[in-house]
């Protein structure tokens, strides 16, 4: 390649992704995720685009470019990499391969959606929350209250291989309490209730409510029971992971596990709700799946498919709304969420050229 503006925008790009990969941001990290919201502030005013800032409890929101346009990108600063993932994974160019906790998911994403905004010269804005890899809890609201009034959602989130994300699965954390009785484990075990056999059983009757033909799992991941190692426990707790294609297997899972024998006299059990997400269907992406195809070919990119994932984003609120949804035009990588986790350098200019003319697409037939 000859250096000139494509090259330049290119070094420009990895110089912005390099700062936000050393700005480590782990979810649940206030004083971190500031300091990660500062990079990006930084990059937006280089850029020439406004920005404001607020707050939900101690976590930071951005709001980049003008809130009015009919266009919202979405993106999160949080990762799930902990403080001092740098000396696991460090900052480093291989190739074409940048590497960096969070380089894919979605540092790279919030590089794409800053460029993208830049060139399209209107017709977006750009939502940054801070808690997205924990369920975003304390930000859906404000996802939803600035996607209302748009007329198109495009998330940044990482590719599925170079795909689109045309659908996801919904995402429910359901955790069962259980209740017993305690009692000393030598002197008197049959006095008590044993929660820990209770969860066990409980554990055991919500993994087989998954079901493979509906592609709805049910993943016991956190566990926990009694206080001391001589007392039979008169507490406990399983949390499942449960993902589904569409509401009613939802809350088929947990009526299910609502109604699960403990299988133990005198134990009880609960569920409760914990982060969740409603499914992407695959109809709120049909039409802008489409444009983006046309676009992409107008581009000289190539054929650009569009793939159903598992895993769940900020999207999935998006468009149970009604809003058409897009997802997955963020970078190109491999290994989001592990230690080996690397975006493709090349990608980030061409996925904010996809972006930025999407946007300008979108806008403009609306007007």
């Amino acid at each position: 390649m000859t250096r000139g503006k494509p090259q330049a925008e290119r070094d420009m790009m990895v110089e912005h992704l390099e700062s936000l990969v050393r700005a480590e941001s782990p979810s649940k990290v206030p004083d971190l995720l500031e300091s990660c919201a500062d990079v990006v502030e930084s990059i937006a005013s280089s850029l020439g685009l406004p920005h404001a800032r607020h707050h939900l409890g101690d976590l930071p929101v951005l709001h980049i470019g003008d809130p009015r346009a009919p266009v919202l990108l979405l993106g999160h600063l949080d990762t799930v990499h902990p403080p001092g993932s740098l000396e696991i994974n460090p900052w480093r160019l291989d190739g074409d391969r940048l590497y960096g906790p969070g380089a894919l998911d979605m540092k790279a994403g919030l590089v794409i959606g800053l460029h993208a905004l830049a060139a399209a010269s209107g017709g977006a804005s750009f939502l940054i929350t801070a808690d997205e890899e924990v369920g975003s809890t304390a930000s859906r609201d404000a996802v939803e209250r600035a996607a209302a009034a748009r007329r198109a959602v495009l998330v940044l989130e990482p590719s599925a291989d170079g795909d689109l994300k045309v659908a996801r699965k919904g995402v429910a954390r359901l955790t069962v309490k259980l209740t017993g009785r305690a009692s000393h484990a030598g002197l008197d075990p049959g006095r008590g209730a044993n929660a820990l056999l209770g969860m066990a059983h409980i554990a055991l009757a919500g993994a087989d409510l998954a079901d493979s033909k509906a592609e709805t799992t049910v993943t016991p991941t956190l566990a926990s029971a009694g206080s001391t190692v001589n007392t039979v426990p008169d507490s406990a707790s399983v949390t499942f992971d449960v993902r589904a294609w569409s509401p009613g297997e939802l809350r088929r899972v947990r009526l299910g596990l609502e109604t699960a024998s403990t299988a133990v006299t005198g134990v009880s059990s609960s569920v409760e709700l914990g982060s969740h997400r409603p499914p992407f269907e695959a109809s709120a992406s049909t039409a802008l799946a489409d444009r983006a195809r046309l676009v992409a070919l107008r581009l000289g990119h190539g054929e650009l498919a569009g793939r159903a994932v598992g895993g769940g984003s900020d999207g999935n609120f998006t468009a149970a709304l009604g809003i058409p949804t897009l997802d997955g035009l963020g970078g190109i990588g491999e290994g989001p969420h592990t230690p080996h986790e690397w975006v493709s350098a090349a990608s980030l200019a061409t996925r904010a050229q996809l972006v930025s003319t999407l946007v300008s697409d979108v806008a403009s037939a609306l007007r």
